[in-house]
């Protein structure tokens, strides 16, 4: 499936960046760090902006106030890169002058430049109402369903020793997680409700969702210590008694550390005939170079197993290599760009595909997995004017499968993190059936990161809410849980 268009150039900041502290090394509002000689000949300047739509970013114009693709100087022309999906013709978000053919990228909310995180109003039009706008296509490509008789009752790994805030500063600047801790926490007061609400015929499930959905994960794992101190049982063997299905594996989720659940999810995904490359690629591309240390430690000590060599064994050929480059956890986290650099990556990887016969797949391998998410980022916006192609759509053409999957999983993430899993969520339950699994993984993991910017992608890029979408997708409790966490 290729991603569709987006404009590199001029795209706003990756969230929070630069960090904090190093501002000096930028330039001021209303300077794009650029080289010289951008933007390309023929392009034009940048029209200013109204002063008071978009602060902190000089003449660049507010998400609003693009022009209709076709009307902005150097705009492509018909027949260019599609726009992005649920986009309607003649309300997406033109290109800055000198795009090579692109359109329809969703921006990422508007980020001030180091200056703290930024206040986003939602994006207007999606109050909760479902739009009458049907998105064409089939079925929703991730079919994996996951047995949840395999979840572990009780999971030995221990969150204490963990730092869940392994977020590099300038990622988590500016994005915010739905779900935050509760204030004048009781552990035990806590774990009281839930025994109550499991004890005698039937369940209480509401206590249980105004617990669990209201907790942050280290308040979670709090809730289950107390409960085995005080009754001598193990509250998650209590939850599976007394759940069943996809809200039994929403629960244990929940439950689980967060790192815990990464690697049990790529144990999961490993485990028996077949393989699920997209949970790999989900995990293991996105994540931190901290979490994936954490999350390689974890696999060891909880399944007695070696990640790396469980991927050599169950993937081949270049998904294989970058897959094992990703396990590492050792890409570049330097937030400064370098634009020298960048533009001779961009030379690089137009000679390594395009600009020959065949494609080296080990020299895209080698900067798409050691590079900075910013850095890859300006690399992105250089290789559109060296190769007058976007770098997604020359990865498309080169390659193929698992491999470029993976590969565009790291664009979209340095581009715009937030709608890469606002498209993951949308296809998880688009079509007929829902992928539960993903979207149970990605609501979970993503709750206290960024759940409310991929909230605001997802309105903006497929013209309903994702309480709207969940909320005709799912039912009962499981429904119920899911819109607690999603803040619907």
């Amino acid at each position: 499936m290729s991603y569709p268009g987006y404009p590199p150039t001029g795209y706003p900041p990756f969230p929070g960046y630069p960090p904090a502290g190093q501002e000096s090394s930028f330039p001021p509002p209303g300077q794009y760090p650029y080289p010289s000689g951008f933007p390309p000949v023929g392009g034009g300047a940048y029209p200013p902006a109204p002063s008071s739509s978009y602060p902190g970013a000089g003449g660049y114009p507010a998400p609003g106030g693009y022009p209709a693709p076709g009307g902005y100087p150097g705009a492509p022309p018909p027949g260019g890169a599609p726009a992005y999906p649920g986009v309607p013709p003649g309300q997406g978000f033109g290109t800055p002058p000198g795009g090579a053919g692109l359109s329809g990228y969703p921006q990422p909310p508007s980020q001030s430049y180091g200056v703290g995180p930024a206040q986003v109003p939602l994006p207007g039009g999606f109050p909760g109402g479902q739009m009458p706008s049907q998105y064409p296509g089939g079925q929703a490509p991730y079919p994996s369903q996951i047995n949840t008789e395999s979840f572990p009752s009780y999971p030995v790994f221990s969150p204490v020793s963990l730092d869940y805030n392994s977020e590099p500063a300038a990622m988590t600047q500016g994005v915010q997680g739905t779900v935050q801790p509760a204030a004048n926490f009781d552990a035990m007061r806590d774990a009281e409700i839930l025994r109550k609400a499991m004890k005698g015929f039937g369940t209480d499930e509401q206590a249980i969702v105004d617990v669990v959905a209201n907790r942050s994960s280290d308040q979670r794992q709090k809730i289950k210590a107390a409960f085995k101190t005080m009754y001598g049982k193990d509250l998650i063997k209590d939850l599976k008694s007394e759940l069943s299905g996809n809200m039994e594996e929403l629960i244990l989720a929940l439950f689980m550390p967060s790192t815990y659940y990464d690697a049990w999810s790529l144990r999961n995904a490993m485990k028996g005939a077949g393989t699920q490359e997209r949970v790999l690629i989900e995990i293991l591309c996105t994540r931190t170079n901290q979490e994936i240390r954490e999350i390689v430690r974890c696999y060891q000590s909880e399944f007695g197993r070696d990640l790396e060599k469980d991927i050599r064994s169950d993937t081949s050929g270049h998904f294989e290599r970058l897959l094992v480059s990703m396990c590492q956890g050792n890409r570049d986290e330097n937030q400064n760009v370098n634009h020298q650099l960048a533009q001779e990556d961009a030379q690089r990887l137009y000679q390594a595909g395009e600009g020959r016969l065949g494609t080296d797949e080990s020299c895209f391998n080698m900067i798409l997995a050691t590079r900075s998410f910013p850095q890859l980022k300006a690399t992105v916006e250089a290789y559109s004017r060296v190769a007058n192609r976007d770098l997604l759509s020359s990865v498309a053409r080169e390659f193929s499968g698992s491999v470029e999957s993976g590969l565009k999983t790291i664009l979209q993430c340095a581009l715009n993190r937030p709608a890469f899993f606002a498209e993951r969520l949308y296809y998880s339950m688009k079509g007929a059936g829902t992928d539960d699994s993903t979207l149970v993984r990605i609501v979970v993991t993503r709750s206290e990161i960024d759940l409310v910017q991929i909230k605001q992608m997802f309105s903006q890029m497929y013209q309903k809410t994702l309480g709207t979408m969940i909320a005709s997708d799912t039912s009962g409790d499981y429904r119920k849980l899911l819109l607690a966490i999603v803040g619907q």
